[in-house]
């Protein structure tokens, strides 16, 4: 590693942590003065409020605005290196513009191998405690589902709740039917189901079994019943954004099996997989882009190519959320959805790659 080297992952890293850091102050004092009126009236411990909920809202903001906040320091300190002839310098001494993308490129996988770890794997975590902070004092996170719930739990069967308490753990008007082709071979119905958490069962209340063997049937009935379904009770009720705690192998557990169950709550939660692999990978695309558009010394100096650069990052915005759209609520794939963007923009970089100066 040269002594430019050096420089230009300093000042990149540098310029990264100290503008990250900055926002997050302001984020935070904004923050806390929109929810004081929650955290009084929900009487939220000072202790939670610091350590549960704002330490832990640390690396989720700085991986929510990571790319955007690593193209802006790579546009700032180049076009200031531009401007005060540095560049002309480094590469009148022999140092090719290739060469010169060395430290650049570095310092990026660094920042997004970063934020791979921080959005697989550790934000999950410390969403986990920030949730249930903010389920307690700020806003309820967990949704009554909707009343008639018709849930295929697997192939072939398929179960029906009329309504769920979720603080209660019970559903009312539950039944359970198998099919065999277009044939119903089975049939449970129960007037409530109650979840026990200490052994991880559904309790059946006033139930009765009905078994088809042709044309004759078996009928059971019975007062209580511990069973074991491939039901869980956070498939009854809803809670806001819960990818947010699953980390990467949660994530693919959870969306194997929604699609075992032939249902399409997946999506969302599969455009969320594709998302935290593709953000760390626009990353090292918006920092190509970043060098390639401010190592020119303009007139206009860092004003202009922080416009520009803005204008740029703004728009990569958009469409990821136009893309994601589609893929969440249309027909588009997931993956092409969420990578679309990336694309795009990876053709622009190696265009104003080809002409920056060199």
């Amino acid at each position: 590693m040269k002594i430019i080297d050096r420089y230009i992952i300093k000042k990149f890293l540098g310029t990264f942590f100290y503008a990250i850091s900055l926002l997050i102050v302001v984020v935070i004092v904004f923050d806390i003065s929109e929810n004081m009126d929650s955290f009084i009236k929900n009487h939220a411990p000072l202790r939670a409020i610091i350590v549960d909920y704002y330490l832990n809202f640390i690396p989720y903001f700085i991986n929510l605005f990571i790319y955007l906040f690593t193209f802006i320091s790579v546009i700032f300190f180049t076009s200031k290196m531009a401007s005060n002839t540095e560049i002309i310098a480094i590469l009148s001494s022999g140092i090719s513009f290739k060469r010169m993308l060395y430290p650049y490129m570095f310092s990026s996988v660094l920042l997004a191998v970063l934020s791979f770890y921080l959005g697989n794997f550790l934000i999950p975590h410390t969403n986990h405690t920030r949730r249930i902070f903010k389920n307690m004092y700020m806003e309820k996170l967990k949704k009554e589902g909707k009343r008639n719930m018709h849930i295929q739990i697997k192939p072939n069967t398929f179960a029906y709740v009329e309504s769920y308490n979720y603080e209660r753990n019970t559903g009312f008007r539950f039944s359970l039917e198998k099919f065999d082709g277009q044939k119903l071979v089975y049939k449970l119905m129960a007037d409530r189901i109650i979840w026990d958490t200490v052994t991880d069962k559904w309790k059946l209340k006033n139930y009765y079994i009905r078994t088809f063997y042709g044309q004759k049937e078996h009928l059971i009935q019975g007062l209580s019943k511990d069973t074991t379904l491939k039901l869980k009770p956070s498939d009854l009720y809803k809670i806001k954004e819960y990818f947010e705690e699953m980390n990467l192998f949660e994530l693919n557990y959870f969306i194997r099996s929604e699609k075992e169950k032939g249902s399409l709550a997946y999506k969302k939660y599969e455009v969320e997989k594709y998302k935290r692999v593709a953000g760390p990978a626009a990353i090292i695309i918006l920092t190509l882009i970043g060098v390639a558009l401010s190592s020119r010394k303009v007139r206009g100096g860092i004003g202009m190519h922080l416009g520009i650069g803005l204008l740029l990052t703004f728009s990569y915005i958009l469409f990821m959320q136009i893309s994601t759209v589609f893929s969440t609520y249309g027909d588009l794939s997931p993956a092409i959805g969420t990578w679309i963007p990336n694309i795009i923009y990876l053709f622009i970089a190696i265009y104003l790659l080809i002409k920056a100066p060199k």
